[in-house]
């Protein structure tokens, strides 16, 4: 077995509740902004468009990130057992 066990991190649900709520927030307060601009209809809905598509592409990059750094630990860990399990094979006292 492995000597060195990796540690998975894991968010507080304060860290949680505090991610969730700046984010409601910001997204309250582009949304009131935009509702308050002294501007035609068809400028607020292209910029709540834009806020929107905005959003989403954050979501998608971050999970790209997150689903790449994953596969990473994978792959880091599956050599990490050939390894292991090539020095366990290995004796050096043995006369080929």
């Amino acid at each position: 077995m492995s000597e060195t066990t990796s540690v998975k991190q894991q968010s507080t649900a304060a860290f949680y509740g505090q991610a969730v709520a700046s984010f409601g927030l910001a997204m309250g307060a582009v949304a009131l902004g935009i509702y308050f601009l002294d501007a035609d209809g068809w400028v607020r809905g292209f910029l709540a468009i834009g806020v929107l598509y905005l959003v989403t592409s954050a979501f998608t990059l971050a999970k790209v990130i997150r689903d790449r750094q994953e596969a990473g630990q994978i792959i880091s860990r599956v050599d990490q057992a050939r390894l292991e399990k090539i020095l366990a094979e290995h004796d050096p006292f043995q006369q080929r």
